[in-house]
């Protein structure tokens, strides 16, 4: 299976789910949750010391709002890149979300994810 073959709605009704438990788990410094969805490979290439920095010293990914604007997919290889608009509950602007999606066996998992 290829996911650059999937329509735009069976994307999106995968990732922005996805999306929103990563900005959820985030909020909550919830290292556990927040790989959930991960593909074993980014899993494996994560450093939960690191992670869990980030989650305590950056004002930023514990207070990302709910709300997000989807603003398109790139297809490219065997990934999709999903970008959003997102913002803070705390800090005024917007930043740009990045989630890579690709098929790890029968299901649609996380190769990628940040935010700018």
């Amino acid at each position: 299976m290829n996911i650059i073959e999937d329509s735009d709605e069976k994307i999106l009704a995968v990732a922005d789910p996805l999306w929103r438990d990563l900005v959820k788990h985030s909020n909550a410094g919830n290292y556990a949750e927040f790989i959930k969805g991960f593909s074993e490979s980014l899993t494996l290439a994560l450093n939960e010391v690191e992670v869990g920095r980030q989650f305590a010293s950056s004002e930023l990914t514990r207070n990302l709002s709910e709300e997000f604007d989807t603003l398109g997919i790139i297809r490219r290889g065997e990934h999709v890149t999903v970008l959003y608009r997102q913002r803070s509950t705390k800090r005024k602007g917007e930043w740009l979300g990045r989630l890579v999606l690709g098929y790890e066996g029968e299901e649609i998992k996380i190769f990628g994810a940040s935010i700018f």
